[in-house]
């Protein structure tokens, strides 16, 4: 077997649940709660009503599948709604440099629903598909987001085929095929952060996945070797320039990255590069009481690549504030939190908030952790008072919630209930988290209709 692409078309083809870590399935239910949960609180943002507006409504049938809008669509199109939906609010989870979840759940739950696929059949899509990102990950050197891209829409394209593949039981060949037209529907900007447009990222990758597989299953084919060819999607998106392109090096299938890696809950509905500074700013203004009329500097040094994605200093909306280091300090400071509420134009614009985000300096930390995340080893935060007192925090590696310092079960339900609650009522909150907790056990994914 010389071809990457083969390699991986067998692996989605024969996975085998039962050989499957329990901390990676562990990851894929924790994953799906918490985008269930960030779907539902982003329902009603303005980007979510305008895709809606080009989606394809279903022919009159309840077996189509919901959208978390209320409407049934086909499902492709409700994948591109969820997937708007799940990521517009920034507040959905992290692995492997982007938002796995956010792509591969509103996939699942559309091509699920209209395949009266079980909830075992949904971990196995999930896992599918995080596997397939993480090792083809493992072949690049470079990031992503340096040369541009936005991991969440190149990488999940492929992982969302992959996962829906897995769903439609495509043959090894169907497979391939699928991955290849997937390769070719690839695409996201990080020029785009901050923009209706990155959330769109999230919906239409997990709408390609959908159509790739689906195409694949009709005959359309694609190249054998469009992963690793030398003009094929490893080398055309390399930061590098110089993908590992042998088959022997594709390491899927041998050790499971969804245990190693897991995913990272997010606390705060910001870019997760702000997380570690926000957890530290906290720190230091709840032991120290400081009154933000006090502080005359926040210094926060931080990774280049965090910096490249944070790239609103001054920012003016809710939308551009959440990739702004500068606002993630004011709101900490200003507030002592960083929630949905804070995220929000009248939040962002206020004078006090506009005055703070002066006082925060950013310096670059150009060590990086070497992990799936492109981080630098550690953030480091600093206050200095009018008075000449510095209030420094220990170096934070890991933010709360990530893999390293993970919510237990009840710090996961109670966001999950704060999310949903935005949109569902009280009584139905804990029976949805039940359900979605035990997925495993679910029969028909339709038991999870969001109409």
């Amino acid at each position: 077997m010389d071809s990457i692409t083969i390699k991986a078309a067998e692996f989605i083809k024969n996975f085998d649940l039962a050989h499957v870590p329990a901390e990676a399935i562990h990851a894929a239910r924790i994953g799906i709660v918490d985008c269930v949960g960030t779907m539902l609180a982003g329902a009603r943002e303005p980007a979510v009503e305008l895709v809606a507006t080009i989606a394809t409504p279903a022919s009159g049938s309840n077996d189509a599948p919901g959208a978390v809008n209320g409407q049934r669509y086909v499902a492709a199109d409700a994948a591109l709604v969820n997937g708007v939906a799940a990521h517009v609010l920034d507040f959905d989870d992290v692995a492997l440099a982007g938002h796995p979840s956010a792509v591969l759940v509103p996939m699942i739950l559309a091509e699920g629903h209209a395949l009266q696929s079980s909830g075992q059949e949904a971990l196995e899509a999930y896992l599918v598909g995080y596997e397939l990102w993480a090792h083809l990950a493992a072949l690049e050197a470079g990031r992503l987001h340096d040369r541009g891209f936005h991991p969440t829409a190149v990488m999940g394209t492929l992982a969302c085929a992959a996962g829906a593949a897995r769903l439609n039981k495509l043959s090894s060949e169907e497979t391939a095929h699928a991955l290849a037209i997937a390769a070719s529907l690839a695409a996201g900007l990080v020029a785009n952060f901050g923009s209706m447009t990155k959330s769109l990222h999230a919906g239409r990758t997990a709408q390609s996945g959908i159509q790739a597989a689906r195409l694949a299953k009709t005959g359309y084919t694609g190249s054998a070797d469009a992963l690793e060819h030398r003009v094929g999607f490893l080398q055309s998106f390399s930061p590098s320039g110089a993908p590992i392109l042998s088959a022997d090096a594709f390491k899927i299938g041998e050790d499971s990255m969804a245990a190693r890696y897991g995913v990272n809950i997010k606390r705060y509905p910001t870019c997760y590069a702000t997380h570690r500074s926000i957890d530290a700013m906290l720190d230091l203004v709840d032991e120290n009481d400081i009154d933000p009329s006090e502080i005359a500097k926040i210094n926060v040094h931080t990774g280049v690549t965090q910096q490249l994605m944070l790239r609103n200093a001054r920012p003016q909306t809710g939308l551009a504030a959440k990739f702004s280091m500068e606002f993630a300090m004011a709101s900490a400071v200003v507030a002592r939190r960083v929630g949905l509420k804070e995220l929000t134009d009248e939040f962002v614009s206020r004078s006090d908030v506009q005055s703070m985000l002066e006082r925060v300096e950013v310096t670059i930390n150009e060590e990086e952790a070497g992990e799936d995340l492109p981080f630098a080893p550690f953030d480091l935060v600093w206050i200095t008072l009018k008075d000449g007192t510095v209030l420094r925090h220990e170096p934070v590696e890991h933010a709360r919630g990530s893999w390293q310092m993970r919510l237990d079960r009840e710090a996961l339900k109670e966001k999950f209930e704060d999310c949903a609650g935005i949109l569902l009522p009280e009584e139905k909150l804990g029976p949805l988290f039940e359900k979605l907790y035990r997925i495993e056990e679910m029969k028909d994914l339709r038991e999870l209709d969001l109409v």
